[in-house]
């Protein structure tokens, strides 16, 4: 499988998702600089954390418009496993793909610390190797992680379990802690938790790693029946 880590002018997360993908998964990995304007030779697309374009306007707002969006938003109406972590979040959020929005940390402080996750459902390609409830430890960095939607928008969330990971202690003042969602279609995650930076032992945990395999596991699955 060969994934895609998306770079943006301010990102800062890319080496560790780069990281996680070669040295820890084993499976290809290239970066692709926000100017790219094909990512067809991609299986999976990955949005890292960082401050693209110095979170000017608002976290996201202006990454949106650069040219490997339009790329991003075909591979994921293509069914492409697209993540986005922390900033990749943000970056989601601000074109679309994802419902909701970010706000100032209650704190209105940055906050950069392991924060135990709860897995709320393990029916997505990106939880697929986790257990339905299970408690998980994934550091969080950010100052602007207050994720927010209006009732209409949480009610759908829920009835099409789109809330795929929850904080077990708020640290940001998330919306019914949430921590992380997928869209409808459940190929495209937004978190806030930094996966790739709990993918060995050595960092403090090495829970994260499991998501990148679910990802793997779920592609060769699907390409080996559609083969």
């Amino acid at each position: 499988m060969k994934f895609a880590v998306i770079v943006f002018p301010g990102s800062n997360c890319d080496v560790d998702m780069f990281h996680a993908i070669g040295d820890e998964l084993g499976e290809e990995v290239e970066y692709v600089w926000h100017d790219t304007e094909s990512l067809a030779e991609y299986d999976g697309i990955l949005l890292p954390g960082g401050f693209s374009y110095g979170d000017y306007l608002r976290t996201g707002a202006i990454a949106r418009f650069s040219k490997v969006m339009k790329e991003v938003v075909k591979a994921a109406e293509a069914g492409k496993p697209v993540l986005g972590v922390c900033n990749g979040f943000q970056i989601l959020l601000e074109a679309g793909l994802l419902p909701g929005a970010m706000r100032r940390n209650e704190s209105l402080s940055f906050i950069c610390k392991p924060v135990q996750l709860k897995i709320e459902t393990n029916r997505t390609m990106f939880t697929a190797d986790y257990e339905q409830g299970q408690s998980i430890s994934i550091p969080v960095a950010h100052g602007e992680g207050n994720y927010y939607c209006d009732e209409e928008t949480l009610a759908e969330l829920k009835a099409n379990n789109q809330i795929v990971f929850t904080y077990q202690q708020n640290p940001n003042g998330s919306l019914e802690d949430i921590a992380g969602i997928v869209n409808e279609k459940g190929n495209v995650l937004g978190m806030m938790p930094h996966p790739e930076r709990a993918v060995d032992e050595l960092l403090g945990s090495a829970d994260g790693l499991k998501l990148f395999q679910s990802i793997v596991k779920t592609w060769r699955e699907a390409h080996v029946v559609n083969a």
